[in-house]
């Protein structure tokens, strides 16, 4: 019996980065995975990759809730339900406390803040109306403890997802809904590298110069957190509910 046998699972931003290796390692262990993403052609091209009786392609720009919403009822109208959701879907475009427009501090807290609870909020509901448990993991981010001063708005949206998934998994604890966090840190995507590019001047070389920085010699890895998250949405993580878990080789407090 594979971790997710038989499991309807929504990843929310799952056609690239950590969204679609999550993706891909649940349906590797055996659930039927919906997910969501604006541009169909990747989306499109994951589902043949995967195959269309285990994977569900819905485009949608989650900015807005009312896609957020529909984006999960159309999951329960294919699947006929949902057991579990991944918000990983997530906005990193950069902003100080003194450039940030309130555009832009807007997007971050519509993709960022605003997107997973309302797709939590359409997920839970189905699970409530089933008398039905579920599993919730929320992507946030190392930022959310307070970031470089470059991701102002982004690390404000991040904290209030922590504050979020604990909220809401106190609030469903008793209808047997677990909603944990994962608070990633640097992590090796095809995103990062084009913000790395865009937004730090970074050349081909950086991802070798930035691992020669870090403890383990390199940046998080994406088959890494995806079977972290699959761990966690599973019924091996046992009863944890309202966890934020510190996925990183950087420790919180101590310092040199």
């Amino acid at each position: 019996m594979t971790l997710l046998q038989n499991k309807v699972l929504l990843v929310s931003g799952g056609t690239q980065g950590v969204g679609a290796g999550i993706v891909r390692a649940a349906v590797r262990e055996g659930a039927r995975v919906a997910f969501t993403g604006r541009r169909p052609g990747t989306g499109d091209r994951l589902v043949d990759e995967l195959g269309s009786d285990v994977a569900f392609f819905v485009q949608a720009d989650l900015a807005d809730p009312e896609q957020a919403i529909i984006s999960v009822q159309r999951v329960v109208s294919h699947f006929g339900r949902v057991d579990c959701l991944v918000n990983s879907a997530g906005l990193t475009t950069r902003g100080t406390l003194l450039d940030t427009s309130p555009g832009l501090f807007d997007q971050h807290i519509a993709v960022n803040l605003r997107a997973p609870f309302f797709t939590m909020q359409a997920a839970v509901s189905d699970m409530v109306s089933r008398g039905a448990p579920g599993t919730i993991v929320n992507i946030i981010s190392m930022a959310a403890h307070g970031g470089q001063p470059y991701l102002s708005p982004y690390s404000a949206a991040k904290a209030g997802l922590v504050g979020l998934t604990r909220n809401a998994a106190f609030a469903h604890r008793w209808d047997k809904v677990r909603i944990n966090g994962l608070n990633i840190g640097w992590t090796q995507t095809e995103g990062e590298d084009a913000i790395q590019r865009q937004f730090h001047d970074a050349d081909d070389g950086w991802l070798a110069d930035a691992a020669l920085k870090l403890p383990m010699g390199k940046l998080g890895q994406v088959d890494e957190i995806a079977d972290f998250v699959v761990f966690l949405i599973s019924d091996r993580s046992g009863v944890v509910t309202g966890s934020v878990i510190d996925w990183d080789q950087v420790v919180i407090g101590p310092y040199d």
